[in-house]
């Protein structure tokens, strides 16, 4: 994947104001600790997650992606009309139509924008830049609009309350707990040509590499309940391990195909927790003061989490103009996108 006249107009982000601890999940869970004998702080322990951000009931993920649209067009008042939308999320309204379709109304756009949705697990945000970028470079666009609103709250909500009524043990609770680290929040991003925007856009999409393992799709599933509710399932341990080493092999490619001879200077990440960051920079063999974290405060939100990491760390002044940051995607399935950009 080359990209030589694509832009990053802007990104933006918008996050809930309701906030919801570990130790408010826990307390909520707290018959359940107690018959099992769980020690309190467990869940923060083993993740690193502080907290995370839930969006209020009944909240639609078009709701939240129109939020994020409407924060990222404001940085780019001058921009053209939009010629694709992309909701990018694993949260959708409903099977049908579109959530983009949703969206796409909420937002006021053109007749002739061209909109989908692009779901692809965690990974869904980074597959709409490469597919927009590709769409841009081929002349089919000059513009797209890429949104993600993840509300984990119901996935959260559901297995709180399937671990209360259901008689678990130490051992069958494991593959609901990645489930309690999931949080919520939305991201945007303007893509276009640079004829449209050159330098005074947020930077310039470079080059890609994908890689792929479907023989571990079977590691995080996650489905509707019978009752309406969400459900998921993860092998937490066989998933870290399967990925780490997916995400090695892609690293190595990645780094094969950098023609530019620059460092990077940021590498963002998909954000899970403290044990996957440190067996990501060990073995990626990258330094971990150039990784910029979000889970602490927001858990994992999904598609959301790398660019919305991308957000956060620019709104923070973590980097620097003209330095090159990579975007280092995962998501199960297993699939991989890792992104190399400059900051202008």
């Amino acid at each position: 994947m080359q990209f030589k006249n694509t832009r990053i107009a802007a990104v933006a982000h918008v996050l809930p104001e309701e906030i919801v601890s570990s130790e408010d999940v826990e307390n909520r869970l707290g018959s359940l600790y107690e018959r099992l004998k769980l020690p309190a702080g467990r869940l923060e322990l083993m993740t690193g997650i502080k907290e995370r951000r839930v969006w209020p009931e009944n909240t639609r993920p078009s709701e939240a992606s129109s939020a994020a649209g409407r924060a990222v067009l404001a940085k780019v008042p001058d921009l053209p009309p939009v010629d694709l939308l992309v909701h990018a999320a694993v949260s959708r309204d409903r099977l049908e139509p579109a959530t983009a379709a949703y969206v796409h109304k909420a937002l006021g756009l053109p007749r002739h924008t061209q909109i989908f949705d692009l779901s692809n697990a965690c990974l869904g945000f980074l597959n709409a830049m490469v597919t927009a970028g590709a769409m841009i470079e081929s002349g089919l666009i000059r513009t797209a609009l890429i949104v993600s609103g993840e509300n984990g709250r119901p996935l959260l909500e559901e297995t709180i309350r399937t671990l209360l009524e259901g008689q678990f043990t130490r051992k069958t609770i494991k593959p609901f707990f990645a489930n309690l680290t999931i949080g919520c929040g939305a991201v945007g991003m303007v893509l276009c040509h640079k004829d449209v925007m050159d330098e005074d856009a947020f930077g310039s999409l470079e080059y890609g590499v994908s890689g792929t393992d479907g023989s571990y799709s079977h590691l995080c599933e996650g489905d509707s309940s019978a009752g309406g509710g969400l459900v998921m399932q993860t092998d937490s341990e066989a998933l870290l391990e399967a990925g780490i080493g997916l995400a090695a092999e892609t690293w190595q490619s990645f780094l094969e195909k950098d023609s530019s001879g620059d460092e990077f200077s940021r590498i963002i990440t998909h954000q899970v927790g403290k044990t996957h960051q440190r067996r990501l920079h060990e073995a990626l063999a990258v330094d971990p003061a150039l990784d910029y974290p979000s889970y602490p405060i927001l858990g994992n939100v999904g598609s959301v989490a790398c660019p919305i990491t991308l957000s956060l760390a620019d709104e923070a002044g973590a980097i620097a103009p003209g330095s090159r940051v990579a975007l280092l995607g995962i998501g199960s399935g297993l699939s991989s996108v890792m992104l190399a950009l400059r900051r202008f």
